[in-house]
């Protein structure tokens, strides 16, 4: 019973250095596998894309002609070209959503008189017994 107790810290302990290990080795590959024109997302959450790198330092294109530097370390992931262009330029409308959105647009709106922001327009709302224009 006494051996039980001394060897579940001890377990857990080497546990949580292993899986710490495992992480700092991911993130090392990670950063190891950085490249110019790689589309990247910071620890601060910013989208960018690599344009150069550095022995400490990575050069992200935050903007067109718009250029900052980061520490290696503040990279967050890589992500793949695809996934970046969907995050960037947002993702491609499904072609369900697209066929729905064009049989709506074939429906022909009802007649109904517009609405009118003019003083002229709540005026004549208020001679007709509408409600009074906010002033």
């Amino acid at each position: 019973m006494n051996l039980i107790i001394l060897l579940l810290p001890i377990i857990a302990i080497v546990l949580m250095f292993r899986s710490q290990k495992k992480r700092q080795q991911q993130m090392q590959k990670m950063q190891t596998a950085l490249e110019p024109g790689a589309g990247v997302r910071t620890i601060g959450g910013l989208y960018a894309q690599v344009k150069a790198v550095n022995d400490e330092t990575v050069e992200l294109e935050i903007a067109p002609g718009v250029v900052t530097y980061f520490t290696k370390s503040a990279i967050a992931a890589v992500l793949d070209p695809a996934e970046y262009d969907a995050i960037i330029n947002g993702r491609p409308v499904d072609d369900e959503l697209s066929e729905a959105s064009d049989e709506d647009a074939e429906i022909e709106p009802a007649d109904e008189k517009p609405l009118s922001l003019s003083k002229d327009g709540a005026e004549k709302a208020e001679a007709e017994g509408g409600a009074p224009a906010s002033k």
